[in-house]
């Protein structure tokens, strides 16, 4: 098998989790350079890597760029991906600067992989609640159309990093924060705010939600409404998925249809018997349970959708579009 030499920026909570799905699913290394605002060497398991200070380097012979994640006009994405593209490298970004960009892909593998072919340098990973949801949802949208999507998430504090472990650890052991990750206390609490305020007073991960979704199914006539909030869960983000279908599709269809597709694991209907953020940490999958029609409207169904928001929701999904760039899976 042909071996590639692949680039890691970033070593915050998703950059570690990247490095560790590498290993794990044995990606064809020829060669890893991992790249930081400083260097150093960081351990993660039983490896060390040497970290190098992310620069104007030489950045000859790379073939894969991973980004794991920060955003704005001097995150590392917008100052350096194109010094990789300009090498040959492709570039798969963990951020949000370059999701909506027309020319670059929105891929989650397990729906729309066939966009990747259009990439021009750089393809994007979607949001991490925007993952999930299409995953659970693209198989019901491939059958029978998705008219409306109503969608409460409920978002681990790693979600904001390692700073959202921090303040939620502190707090729960009655110490100081010096730099709280959260506006308000998290411990014992819940905060329906992710992002910054944005049109109609929907918060910008709201909008993250229905933009992503409509770019990743290539359908901007659903019709989509998101409430983002933050809980006190380590890592773990769950969704109440409300939708309505264009064509009439019944519940044990939808159970067959999830159960036989990619990436998802069925909770078998029974009695406390649904997917639960402390029970995923670590897992791949993206979890899907509570399936019910809605008594009151014809085509209307519920989801409940629980995926390691680190994994899957972030590096995962980016190592798994750097394995269907080269077929590798």
């Amino acid at each position: 098998m042909k071996k590639y030499n692949v680039a890691v920026v970033g070593v915050g909570v998703v950059g570690i989790e990247i490095l560790k799905i590498l290993k794990e699913r044995n990606f064809p290394l020829e060669n890893l350079r991992v790249f930081a605002r400083s260097s150093r060497k960081i351990e993660v398991g039983a490896d060390s890597y040497n970290v190098e200070a992310i620069g104007d380097e030489n950045f000859d012979n790379i073939d894969i760029a991973l980004f794991a994640g920060t955003e704005g006009e001097k995150g590392a994405s917008v100052l350096y991906a194109q010094k990789f593209i300009a090498k040959g490298a492709v570039v798969i970004d963990n951020g949000a600067d370059f999701r909506l960009k027309n020319d670059v892909p929105l891929v989650v593998p397990e729906v729309n992989s066939a966009d990747i072919k259009n990439h021009q340098g750089i393809i994007a990973n979607p949001n991490c609640s925007t993952i999930q949801m299409v995953v659970a949802l693209g198989p019901i949208h491939k059958a029978a159309g998705l008219k409306r999507i109503v969608v409460s998430s409920y978002q681990a504090v790693s979600g904001a990093g390692r700073s959202g472990i921090t303040q939620l650890d502190s707090e729960i052991q009655g110490k100081d924060i010096k730099d709280a990750a959260f506006s308000h206390r998290i411990a014992g609490n819940v905060i329906p705010q992710i992002g910054d305020y944005a049109d109609s007073d929907y918060t910008s991960e709201e909008w993250k939600m229905v933009d992503e979704t409509h770019k990743i199914l290539h359908d901007k006539d659903i019709k989509i409404s998101a409430t983002c909030v933050r809980v006190p869960v380590k890592t773990g983000h769950s969704e109440a998925i409300y939708l309505e279908t264009n064509e009439n599709i019944t519940v044990s269809k939808v159970k067959e249809l999830l159960d036989e597709a990619a990436g998802i694991e069925l909770s078998v209907p029974a009695e406390k018997n649904y997917p639960l953020a402390i029970d995923i940490e670590g897992k791949d999958a993206v979890y899907v349970g509570r399936i019910r029609k809605d008594p009151f409207v014809e085509n209307g169904l519920w989801l409940w959708v629980v995926t390691d928001n680190l994994r899957k929701g972030a590096a995962l999904n980016a190592v798994q579009i750097a394995e269907s760039l080269f077929n590798l899976k």
